[in-house]
């Protein structure tokens, strides 16, 4: 019975945690696009990123990051910012890319914006209740972060080899070349909007993973007919390594 209300205790003040935390981590979380003057809509949604280092590093996935910009057009990448019922375009650079852990590092000038603490993502055991912000639904009903609970489920291998050779695509094949590092298998659902939302401590707020809605999705579950609601994270140690590149 002692442990049972100890149990009960604790629920509470979890929640009150991450209460006060949502209002910090927000103030970090911006969304990844493109500005054209001349198009219709003029800014375009590809997904989230957060903020981290000096203020002026944004945090995000490679694949929510262009290709190739219009440059005829004077197409800018840059990030997102919910100002009330409108939203604020602000540009940026893209200084690194890492295509094997997709995760981009872009670079703001100007005035720096709240970061947040990254974390050690080693240390990070199943079953350790989690949060993540981001931008589910893009823009489509305004720029409003969204924050969800989940646990960590699992850290799994990103690919699994295959029994039969015949069920590997290209891309899983490629990834296998590589290297098939371990991932965060979260019991929360994730859209593709979310892609690049921060994975924290509802505690504290320090960063643990990154969400990847489609890049992981499409390795770790392409031999699935109708895929889960499984959420998958990038751990945080391959965004430090990510930062020292130049």
């Amino acid at each position: 019975m002692a442990g049972l209300a100890a149990i009960c205790l604790l629920a509470p003040a979890m929640a009150a945690d991450l209460t006060a935390v949502i209002p910090v981590v927000k103030r970090s979380v911006v969304g990844v696009g493109t500005f054209e003057r001349t198009r219709s809509p003029s800014i375009v949604f590809f997904g989230t990123g957060f903020v981290v280092g000096d203020g002026l590093s944004v945090i995000t996935n490679a694949h929510v990051v262009p290709e190739r910009l219009d440059e005829a057009h004077m197409e800018q990448l840059g990030i997102v910012i919910g100002d009330g019922d409108m939203v604020r375009f602000r540009p940026a650079q893209l200084v690194a890319r890492d295509t094997e852990h997709d995760l981009a590092h872009l670079r703001l000038s100007g005035s720096p914006l709240p970061a947040l603490k990254l974390g050690d993502s080693d240390g990070v055991l199943e079953g350790q209740g989690l949060a993540y912000t981001g931008y589910p639904l893009g823009m489509a009903l305004g720029l409003h972060a969204a924050t969800h609970k989940a646990s960590l489920a699992a850290i799994t291998p990103i690919v699994m080899p295959s029994l039969n050779s015949r069920k590997l695509d290209p891309r899983q094949v490629a990834q296998l070349q590589r290297s098939s590092f371990d991932i965060f298998q979260l019991d929360g659902t994730a859209y593709p909007g979310n892609s690049g939302s921060p994975v924290y401590d509802p505690a504290s707020g320090e960063v643990w993973g990154v969400i990847n809605a489609v890049f992981v999705k499409g390795l770790k579950e392409s031999a699935i007919s109708n895929p889960s609601g499984i959420t998958y994270a990038v751990p945080i140690k391959y965004v430090k390594n990510l930062l020292q590149q130049k």
